[in-house]
């Protein structure tokens, strides 16, 4: 819930931006370079969080097309004018300004540079701290108060250290219901640690095709112990259940997250099984998790549909449950909770409810599971996943 003011980039991020002429990390794509007479080039601009450049000025000027985010424009001696999507600035010849992103939001634009023989620009001195503040106090309505209460405060910057929303701004009221619900009511109940709960949520994001919400959470993970390694096993978990065509923009979103990080890719593989052994090893995963029901269910299924049940056992056990970088046990817990997430599934929730109990994951475990995911899959879907479990445990 807790996001910052992001937006769909329209083209890659480029090279990170000069140190000397930025405070903070910004992006630079140079979409046009000189053309033959040197007399313009269009590059794209993304600003982070936080990020600015120096006083500067632009011999022949230069023009502004706000593509996302929220960030400031300002003239020396005049005050800021703050930027949303849509805005164009044109910036006259030889006049002192900076740009850059908000606090806590990202920022990008489209630059338009008229090149001159002295050059396209000319660097000046840092923007302080104050003058980027100011420009801040300026434009940002008085804050408002939210009460939250001492367990909201700690569990949330467990997850998210030293971040503050947006919509602590623009949507206070919901803000302070959701994170005392989400971060203390819900937090306390159940038997699982952070990092069980995190990954479950983070599983649960996948499947509800949640792409922000998983990209704090990725972070949150990473912040909370959770390997780089688990969170891609995580991703490879969900391809069987939500489907590929879901699950590719997570995987692109977690390698450009990772990327940022310093993380290098492709990680270490950790398939065990071979083309010629991953039906054998998954069909005997199968009736590890799940006895003598993978026997009968072999035994009931008509001929014309029986290789469905071998890409189940080759494919979604022998391909992906077999992995190593997660236990059995895990993977068995964040296959409920995407099935859980994913609504409609109340078939399969059933036999992973069985499945987890096999492996030892019992009904506390599972309650606790889809209390944690009540935030964000709402109450429907946590509700049938409870009819299931009950059902389950009854028989």
């Amino acid at each position: 819930m807790d996001i910052l003011e992001n937006q769909n980039e329209i083209f890659p991020k480029g090279e990170k931006a000069s140190a000397e002429y930025f405070t903070g990390t910004a992006w630079v794509n140079i979409l046009v370079p000189k053309d033959e007479t040197g007399s313009y080039a269009v590059g794209n601009v993304l600003f982070e969080p936080g990020c600015r450049n120096n006083w500067h000025t632009h011999p022949a000027g230069q023009i502004l097309i706000v593509t996302g985010g929220k960030g400031f424009y300002q003239e020396r001696g005049k005050p800021a004018r703050l930027l949303v999507k849509g805005d164009v600035v044109v910036i006259p010849s030889n006049i002192e300004h900076w740009h850059g992103a908000a606090k806590h939001s990202s920022f990008t634009h489209i630059v338009i540079t008229n090149n001159t023989k002295n050059g396209a620009v000319k660097w000046l001195e840092p923007v302080t701290d104050e003058e980027y503040l100011e420009c801040h106090a300026a434009n940002n309505p008085k804050p408002v108060k939210i009460n939250l209460t001492e367990a909201a405060v700690r569990n949330h910057a467990e997850l998210f250290p030293d971040h503050v929303s947006t919509l602590t701004e623009t949507d206070p009221e919901l803000i302070e219901i959701f994170d005392n619900f989400a971060y203390d009511e819900v937090i306390s109940c159940g038997n699982l640690d952070t990092k069980t709960r995190v990954m479950m949520i983070l599983a649960s994001t996948i499947a509800s095709k949640a792409l922000e919400e998983y990209k704090m959470f990725v972070n949150a993970a990473l912040n909370v112990g959770i390997t780089h390694m688990e969170v891609k096993e995580i991703l490879y978990q969900s391809v069987p259940y939500v489907g590929i065509a879901k699950v590719v923009d997570f995987i692109y979103t977690t390698n450009e997250i990772f990327t940022d990080r310093g993380i290098k890719l492709p990680l270490d593989g950790q398939s065990t099984t071979k083309r010629e052994t991953r039906f054998e090893k998954g069909l005997e995963l199968q009736k590890d998790i799940f006895g003598e029901t993978i026997d009968n269910m072999h035994k009931e299924t008509p001929k014309d549909q029986m290789h469905i049940q071998k890409y189940l056992s080759a494919n979604c056990f022998g391909d992906y449950y077999t992995r190593k970088g997660l236990d059995i046990k895990t993977r068995e817990l964040l296959t409920f909770s995407m099935l859980t997430a994913l609504g409609g599934t109340e078939s399969q929730i059933r036999a992973h409810i069985q499945g987890n109990i096999n492996l030892g994951n019992d009904k506390e475990t599972l309650l606790s599971v889809i209390t944690q995911l009540l935030p964000y899959v709402g109450y429907p879907r946590a509700l049938n996943a409870i009819k299931c479990l009950n059902e389950v445990t009854t028989k």
